[in-house]
Order: C-alpha cells, then structure tokens, then sequence
C-alpha cells in the first residue's frame, strides 16, 4: 500500500450511463488494477455499490475501501427509433404499428466525486475501475484530474472514447492583487482613535 501516498483523485465529474447487465458483464470480465482483487456488486433499492477489494490481506474487514455509486434508472429501449418511424410516410399502412420496445435497468454514475467515488483506500484504482466503465459506456462523458507519482493528469472520455484533455491552471481569488484590494483599517480616515 507503499504507492497509495502517491495516488490521488482530485476532481472528478461523471454523467455515465450503460444497461446493468453490460457493467454487470464488464466487471467480471475486467483485469483490476493492482491493489485490487475483486470488485463487490451490492444493490440496495435503486442504489448500485461497486466497492473495491483490497489484496492486501493485513486490511482490515472494517475499513472501508473505495467504492463507485451508481443509481438505478430504468429506460424504454425501442427496436426502432420511434421519430423516424413518425417521420417516414407510410402510405400503405392504414394503423400504425405498435413499435417494440423493453425496459432496460441502466446504472447512471452521475454526480462529482463525493457523489460517484467514495472512501480513500484504494480511491485511485476504483479511479480506473470508473475509467474502464466509462470506456464501456455508449452514454455520458467522465472528466477528472487526478495525480500520479508527483504528474497531474487530466483524464476524459465521452461516449466510449478517451479524449485528449488538458489541465488548465487559472487565476484564483487570492491571486488577484497579491490580496491589496481589501481595506486598510490602520489607516483608515474615517476610523478615528
């Protein structure tokens, strides 16, 4: 756990969104990143946890590992796009056709870090658990910053596909004047002694 120290997530800001059984499949089938054994899937409600395993065994059962929250939504998913359905002109049909569909319960990773990517421990490998979902993920864009061994990194990706991203470092509020715009109350004439 000697790498820990230098691994950290910043900022992090997720609108992910893929069917549960696709993540379902992608966990099982995914290689974790060092650290992590395995990755626990609990539903409470509407409520996905994904928590992380830790492969240090000298963890102990009660402290809490880094987890991915995700809620439960559930989607009407249509075989055919119901707009160009009603756009077509369909001079032979006299009754429109009912349009198949099923619902599909999607697991929606939404919010920023707080929200999405919980608990220290482990927190940068549960980072990169979220990164391979994304990539898994046809709907929403994940963007963070993050640090490893010393380097900031920008990370995201938008509807499966990483993208370039850059860290851009703006002035802050303190930044401004060197603090020189507030009041002096030392010399202040309308203060008198």
């Amino acid at each position: 756990m000697s790498t820990e120290e230098s691994r950290h997530v910043y900022r992090l800001h997720s609108t992910l969104e893929l069917p549960l059984e696709d993540l379902r499949t992608h966990i099982d089938e995914a290689t974790f990143p060092d650290g992590v054994t395995d990755v626990e899937i609990t539903r409470r409600n509407n409520t996905l946890i994904l928590k992380a395993v830790a492969e240090d065994e000298s963890v102990s059962k009660y402290t809490p590992t880094a987890q991915l929250k995700a809620s439960i939504t559930e989607n009407r998913v249509y075989e055919e796009d119901p707009d160009e359905r009603r756009n077509s002109f369909r001079w032979d049909e006299e009754e429109e056709e009912e349009i198949e569909s099923e619902l599909v319960e999607f697991a929606a990773f939404k919010g920023d870090r707080e929200t999405v990517l919980q608990n220290s421990l482990l927190q940068y490998q549960m980072f990169l658990v979220l990164c391979g979902i994304a990539e898994a993920a046809e709907k929403g864009t994940l963007t963070a910053i993050s640090e490893r061994d010393g380097d900031l990194e920008a990370t995201r990706i938008v509807e499966g596909e990483p993208r370039p991203a850059d860290i851009e470092v703006v002035e802050g509020p303190r930044d401004h004047n060197s603090g020189q715009g507030g009041v002096n109350w030392r010399d202040n004439k309308f203060i008198s002694d």
